[in-house]
């Protein structure tokens, strides 16, 4: 049988070269790998790109069929506008069982593993996740999948990175600025944003701004660009009209346009993941099956609105350009929420950063019809609040506000935006914690159980969010208080924690007693009618509901190799937290790691 591609990883790195060296500790072995890393991921988004193009032109017969609205196919002009009901359904029979036989990381909108990956994997990321995400995604949104392109290349690009870094053996310090570099060249050279690009995998991915790793993002993302714009030019993302405040007033309505957009971006949040369990719910069938018959869903509502059809970026500009009416913003605003959280919970691979977008180019836009019609001599044109809408949403449900600033301005070129952008975007952000714990991205990993607040604290943090119950040990047989120490000295010295408890005839806790103590006695002829309770101590105990955090304070000073686990009335000896399992505890993801690496060395 062959060996998984990361255990051959695995196998490779364990060969240790002069130059690798240089790699994993030099300054400047860091300054090469980011580039290295910057022009995989540049190159990688130029073939991601083509990838969408080539499978939209296949299943829809239009390089954007969200732009040619009920256009025919020309491929099955036959079928009518109705071939859009089968394309999801003949992209998901592909990457469905794509997905679920090689990468089941590649499912869904891939930012939040990536975090999860940086924070408790120590930035492993399996290889294989760069070709199947690649794939899986491209078939999704040619099929018509209303998803952005953006989240797959931060995974594809972070899950290069971490291939080259796993290939080198870095330290897993340097592991996750790699991946961090992986992404921020995705989102470079995907919106020619060679700014945003490191902001975003900063603010997001690695959730720090230390000096070492922006500078290493930045070479990354300075690569991409240079390479995406070789390829696909150096024109800005959206090619918008200019746009101009008319009065100084107007900040008090962008103001109010945060709050209003940044609730629609947690609502959209909040929207994607009940549909998500709603679809969870229903399905019974295969998982590889799911995207398939899904499809027939999103196919249907793709044919009432089939400006949902993929991406969408057209119909964005032409909201911003004034092509839409105001019921009609509104529709296509709930309608993408709809049809995104759909594509997701079918089991499709997709990003939900472009749909924020558009639900904020949506939402805003439509706001700022009404306050043109309110006060039309005194209010810009609603693109500009379409404009800033698209940030201001974008921040209301990822709380990324200095990405969202940063972004905006490079897609749009547009300088003017910049003061009402920002006053948008950090009310956008702050109404978004007023309504919402959680973040588009970090709520998905909440509903698995993990606190990237917490792990992001470092070992303290993890500490924190571990009960005691979750780690201790299975109690030694205790000893009554009346057993001799001849007798009991067998149950001490068989024990691994060099003590055993004791307890009364009604089996209540009244101490332990040690293998030292025990010992000594035996050594003194003298002590031939001494029972266990005449040597009995009493160590510090914790309860099974306490934090480890909690029980490490306990355990400092205490001579044996742990301490006893107590019910919460003190009396009753449940467990054993020992040292080893409070070190398990702070690294369980890397230590599992290197358990394979392990077992590849072994064959």
């Amino acid at each position: 049988m062959g060996a998984r591609p990361s255990e051959v990883i695995g196998r490779w790195s364990l060969v240790r070269t002069p130059w690798q060296e240089w790699l994993r500790e030099s300054r400047g072995g860091l300054v090469a790998l980011a580039l290295i890393i910057g022009a995989g991921a540049g190159g990688g988004a130029i073939v991601f790109r083509w990838l969408i193009t080539s499978f939209t032109r296949l299943l829809s017969g239009h390089d954007d069929y969200s732009a040619a609205g009920h256009a025919l196919n020309p491929h099955f002009p036959a079928l009518g506008p109705w071939f859009v009901v089968l394309a999801p359904v003949v992209a998901g029979l592909i990457y469905g069982p794509l997905v679920y036989r090689f990468a089941p990381e590649a499912r869904g909108h891939g930012v939040p593993e990536v975090m999860y990956a940086v924070a408790e994997r120590g930035g492993r990321i399996p290889p294989q996740v760069t070709i199947v995400k690649a794939l899986a995604s491209a078939l999704c949104i040619g099929g018509g999948g209303s998803v952005g392109r953006e989240g797959p290349i931060v995974q594809i690009g972070s899950a290069w990175g971490s291939s080259i870094g796993r290939l080198t053996r870095i330290p897993e310090r340097r592991l996750r600025i790699l991946v961090a570099c992986g992404a921020a060249a995705g989102i470079a050279a995907t919106f020619n944003a060679p700014i945003a690009g490191p902001f975003f995998a900063m603010e997001l991915i690695l959730r720090d701004f230390a000096a070492e790793s922006f500078g290493a993002v930045v070479l990354s993302s300075v690569t991409a660009s240079v390479i995406g714009r070789a390829a696909l030019g150096n024109e800005p993302f959206l090619d918008l009209p200019f746009f101009s405040l008319r009065s100084g007033w107007e900040y008090g309505a962008f103001a109010l346009l945060g709050v209003v957009v940044g609730a629609a971006g947690v609502a959209f949040t909040h929207v994607l993941y009940r549909i998500e369990d709603l679809c969870d719910w229903a399905w019974r069938g295969p998982e590889w099956l799911r995207p398939a018959v899904g499809g027939l869903l999103l196919g249907g509502v793709l044919l009432v609105l089939p400006q949902m059809y993929g991406v969408g970026y057209p119909v964005l500009g032409d909201a911003i350009g004034g092509h839409y009416v105001l019921w009609m913003l509104v529709v296509l605003m709930v309608g993408k929420m709809i049809a995104t959280s759909l594509t997701i919970g079918i089991g499709g691979s997709g990003g939900v950063f472009a749909p924020s977008l558009f639900i904020g180019a949506m939402g805003g836009t439509a706001f700022g019809v009404v306050v043109h019609h309110l006060f039309p001599s005194a209010t810009a044109a609603p693109g500009l609040y379409g404009l800033i809408g698209m940030g201001a949403a974008f921040a209301g449900a990822t709380r990324a506000a200095i990405t969202a600033v940063i972004i905006l301005f490079e897609l749009t070129g547009e300088y003017s935006i910049i003061l009402p952008l920002m006053l948008a975007v950090v009310v956008a952000t702050g109404i978004s914690r007023v309504l919402s714990k959680e973040t588009i991205y970090t709520l998905k990993l909440t509903r698995r159980g993990v606190d990237l607040d917490a792990a992001h604290a470092g070992p303290a943090g993890r500490l924190d969010r571990v009960r005691v119950a979750e780690v201790m040990e299975p109690c030694p047989e205790p000893v009554a208080a009346d057993t001799t120490i001849e007798d009991a000295s067998r149950a001490v010295w068989a024990s691994a924690h060099a003590m055993v408890a004791i307890i009364d005839a009604d089996g209540r806790y009244r101490g332990c007693v040690t293998a030292e103590a025990v010992a000594e006695s035996l050594a003194d002829t003298e002590s031939a009618d001494i029972t266990v309770a005449d040597l009995a101590v009493l160590p510090r105990t914790v309860t099974e509901n306490q934090t480890l955090a909690t029980a490490l304070d306990a355990m400092v000073g205490e001579s044996g190799t742990g301490i006893p686990v107590v019910s919460g009335s003190g009396d009753i000896v449940i467990g054993w937290l020992t040292h080893s399992a409070v070190l398990k505890a702070l690294r369980p993801a890397e230590a599992k790691d290197h358990g394979a690496i392990e077992r590849v060395r072994q064959r």
